[in-house]
């Protein structure tokens, strides 16, 4: 199968983007600015990623309520229509098969978004329709992001976090929610694909800075944010992962759930946590965690951290470990001091 293309590849490479292959999408790295100019502008002022390859479901009409409450691990009665919501999708074992959020944009209407890599797992385990190609996603995000998305989209920058409206742009009808993977403030806005283009291009005008798939990674791993397939996915709960608020045991059953309520009993062996290491040098994911000489745990993710300047990483460790434990790292060899941190590495400004 050849790989996806956003509606907006175009415009990147118009701005000089790497572009490189992800699950199943070609999608701009960083542009000439570089990943560490983007970080940087995301903490402080304003950039737009596409995120485009990200899945979306629709699902309409009677019953689609009950069959999100069915599959999924979170309880949509705690919200309401208008409201966005983090949930999880597990296997029979109690795995995380995909991290998810719901856009619940009317009565009988949600937006399902999945990994760009699960969609159709999704699809499967609830029904509904693809509408991935047919739209775009901008990510808008940072401190200032609501306030320069105001010149282009004053209703889109009103949109309070974790809620979700409709938004009219240039006669286009977007759906808006107060979402993002950043760690920062921001917005999600997705659109039809031929209206794109456009909303990118005011939106840099505007004076919000492109950024690409290299920050956002560095950026989720600042605030502490799972990858899936690095910190979700198989043999992964959603307690290991430190997640286990995504967990409703009021809403009644769902798929996975017997697994979980054994886990819950004889509690977790393993748990997500951060680790800082001295030197600018990154962890790597597979690296093995060390104590005393022995391994203890696995890094999942690491990377230079912009912000800290120092390697900063996630790991499954050992529960007992709590944080300022000191460990090291053995990257191929050579051992990196660390010490145990809880989550997230940097916490977002507040105006």
């Amino acid at each position: 199968m050849s790989e996806r293309r956003s509606p907006l590849d175009a415009a990147h490479r118009a701005l000089g983007a790497k572009m490189v292959p992800f699950s199943g999408w070609v999608m701009p790295l960083s542009y000439p600015t570089g990943t560490l100019a983007e970080h940087r502008t995301c903490r402080t002022g304003a950039v737009v990623f596409d995120v485009s390859h990200l899945g979306t479901v629709r699902l309409q009409g009677a019953g689609t309520y009950d069959a999100i409450q069915a599959a999924f691990t979170n309880d949509l009665g705690k919200v309401g229509p208008g409201r966005a919501q983090y949930t999880h999708l597990l296997d029979d074992d109690g795995s995380v098969l995909d991290d998810i959020i719901v856009w619940w944009v009317g009565p009988d209407e949600f937006h399902v978004m999945p990994n760009a890599a699960n969609t159709e797992r999704v699809r499967a385990a609830i029904g509904g329709d693809d509408i991935t190609g047919a739209r775009a996603v901008l990510a808008v995000q940072g401190p200032e992001s609501r306030r320069w998305l105001a010149d282009v989209m004053p209703d889109a920058a009103a949109v309070g976090r974790f809620h979700v409206a409709p938004v009219t742009w240039q006669g286009m009808t977007c759906i808006v929610a107060g979402t993002g993977y950043t760690g920062e403030d921001g917005v999600e806005i997705a659109i039809g694909a031929a209206g794109a283009p456009d909303l990118w291009e005011a939106l840099l005008d505007a004076g919000i800075l492109p950024a690409g798939l290299g920050a956002r990674d560095t950026l989720r791993l600042e605030a502490g944010l799972p990858l899936h397939g690095h910190e979700l996915g198989p043999g992964i709960t959603p307690a290991q992962a430190g997640l286990d608020w995504v967990v409703s045991w009021t809403k009644g059953d769902f798929r996975g759930r017997a697994a979980l309520e054994a886990e819950r009993t004889r509690g977790v062996e393993r748990i997500l946590r951060g680790l800082e290491v001295e030197g600018r040098q990154p962890p790597r994911a597979g690296y093995p965690v060390m104590l005393d000489g022995a391994p203890i745990g696995e890094v999942t993710s690491g990377n230079f951290s912009p912000t800290l300047g120092r390697g900063i990483a996630l790991a499954f460790l050992p529960p007992p470990l709590k944080a300022g434990a000191p460990v090291s790292v053995d990257a191929r060899g050579q051992r990196m001091a660390a010490q145990v941190v809880y989550p997230p590495f940097v916490t977002r400004r507040r105006g």
